[in-house]
């Protein structure tokens, strides 16, 4: 079996971190272009933004199982062919002239990215400890952020030179790049191989999902990021179709979006030893405050320059609300580390993509007002939500994390 070389180690790393950030790339290089995609397959706008959930959910429930298998049979060999199928995958999409076919391959990219993250964030506990192990894992939201952030932007110029389908060339050429490097520089990473014993983890996984805070905490975190995906399912046609701007304006306003989740994150980090209800509250207040006036600033005026200042603003306190209860999940459950970062992570996908695609379906988004009472409607539920979240911690004395 290949395994790394000691003179090849810092480049298996750099590659380890290049792959990190790759879920986010595969959902949001091509926002920008699904108007255009919805024109090209003769689809309906719903349609193409199911490509977007069902990748999601393929992701979200990969990542509940893939840390068993490859603690069972390794990182290389099954990352290597997540690498094949993901790259195969995105020129079958780009090829594609199905929306059924291209349903067919974002499943496929979906469980290949799970199996591909998931293996990379093994691989630096498996190779690093101590003080050096700290400093890689603390770097991984960062880098994970810089997707929502750069990924819509290359997608909008990619859109407006070469079409739709660049995006999925450009995202097999990627991984195609990136596999051959791991052929060359990468190698099996775990030294010891566990076996696979199915009934232990599933009592694991229905112990923690048992658990009354840690089970509201997800649902906390998913709504926030529910608001991320309806932004990014509904603002190309309102960016583009109503206010008629290109699709690089388009991947501009989603990069802003997603440097405002990142500085909500960081603002969070700054404040990780106030009161995680006191800060929660007065997060949620204000968001409840930016989506009113969001939907009453419309019936005044609806302009690119209405709509992006509540947009950034809602999704600044969503990434700060995000950040706090995300550590407070993955700090829940001590002794079993991994198994709650893949319940978090993973549900987060598919609960997120439920109430996103959900909202889309149920409000028309369409303009400003709209997008600002879909926002409105997940704040509410976070509002509720972290209520009960508050009963399960304090009423009936569950212990609370570091973090909190």
């Amino acid at each position: 079996m290949q395994t790394i070389k000691d003179q090849y180690q810092h480049i298996s790393t750099i590659l380890s971190f290049s792959l990190i950030p790759l879920s986010g790339f595969a959902t949001d290089i091509y926002i920008p272009s699904l108007p255009s995609m919805a024109s090209h397959l003769q689809a309906s706008s719903s349609a193409v933004q199911f490509t977007l959930v069902l990748f999601m959910i393929s992701a979200g429930l990969s990542q509940l199982f893939v840390g068993s298998l490859l603690d069972s049979f390794g990182r290389f060999r099954l990352g290597m062919v997540s690498l094949a199928a993901f790259t195969v995958a995105s020129v079958a999409i780009a090829l594609s002239h199905s929306i059924y076919m291209i349903y067919a391959m974002r499943i496929i990219q979906g469980v290949s990215v799970a199996i591909i993250v998931v293996g990379k964030r093994a691989y630096f506990v498996d190779r690093f400890s101590g003080d050096t192990l700290k400093n890689y894992t603390s770097l991984f939201s960062i880098i994970w952020a810089t997707a929502p952030i750069v990924a819509p932007f290359i997608g909008g110029y990619l859109q407006s030179s070469f079409g739709w389908a660049s995006n999925f060339y450009f995202l097999g050429l990627l991984t195609l790049i990136i596999g051959l490097l791991e052929l060359k520089y990468g190698g099996e990473s775990l030294r010891n191989f566990q076996p696979f014993r199915f009934r232990p983890i599933i009592e694991v996984y229905r112990s923690m999902l048992k658990t009354t805070d840690f089970t509201l905490a997800l649902v906390i975190i998913s709504l926030c990021y529910a608001m991320l995906l309806v932004f990014g399912m509904s603002s190309p046609f309102i960016i583009e179709h109503v206010l008629h701007y290109s699709p690089v304006v388009a991947g501009y306003c989603s990069l802003l979006s997603g440097v405002a989740l990142m500085t909500g994150g960081i603002i969070s980090k700054s404040l990780i030893r106030k009161s995680l209800t006191k800060k929660i509250v007065i997060a949620v207040a204000l968001q409840l405050g930016f989506a009113l006036s969001m939907i009453v600033a419309a019936g005044y005026s609806t302009s690119l320059y209405t709509m992006m200042p509540f947009v950034l603003a809602i999704h600044l306190v969503s990434g700060f609300i995000f950040n706090n209860l995300f550590s407070y999940c993955l700090g829940r459950f001590s002794k079993n580390a991994g198994i709650a970062s893949g319940i978090t992570g993973g549900l987060m996908y598919v609960m997120a993509s439920f109430f996103s695609y959900g909202l889309v379906g149920l409000v028309d988004i369409k303009s400003q007002a709209t997008l600002g009472i879909a926002y409105l409607s997940l704040v509410m539920l976070i509002g509720i939500f972290f209520i009960l979240f508050y009963r399960a911690r304090f009423v009936f004395n569950y212990p609370a994390t570091e973090s909190a």
